[in-house]
């Protein structure tokens, strides 16, 4: 079930890498905090180009600890992408369908789903104290 997720996140970020690069470009302007002080259309071309990286790692990471680290690296960008959405529903602004405040909300309810989602199916969290328990100097549990 695991791999499978993985897969298929895997495959998701490519579709919307390929989306942030191409025919959805400017659907994803919309998210791109006016705050921010970089050119909206960089900042989606550079997060297209990170999101096919991510899809990569979890296409191509099957051995711990490289799988744990594409999770954790996937659940990052999560994470750093959230201001984006966070900020489409404060500016009130449509994209990609959401053209109301309720359903910009929503849609913010589902960034730690994504989160989850990339630690759960990598084995990321477990991987990751396993691997620090193993470390010299670190104290075994007894």
């Amino acid at each position: 079930m695991r791999t499978a997720g993985q897969i298929l996140l895997g495959t998701f970020l490519t579709f919307t890498g390929i989306a942030h690069l191409t025919f959805a470009r400017d659907e994803f302007r919309a998210q791109v905090p006016s705050w921010f002080p970089v050119d909206a259309d960089v900042v989606v071309v550079a997060s297209g180009v990170v999101e096919l990286c991510l899809a990569a790692a979890l296409l191509i990471a099957w051995r711990q600890p490289a799988r744990a680290l594409a999770g954790v690296a996937t659940a990052a960008f999560f994470v750093a992408i959230f201001p984006g959405n966070l900020a489409q529903f404060l500016e009130h602004r449509d994209g990609f369908g959401l053209d109301t405040d309720a359903a910009r909300a929503i849609r913010l309810l589902f960034q730690p789903l994504l989160v989850a989602w990339a630690l759960t199916v990598t084995s990321a969290i477990p991987a990751l104290r396993a691997r620090r328990r193993r470390e010299p100097g670190h104290p075994t549990p007894p």
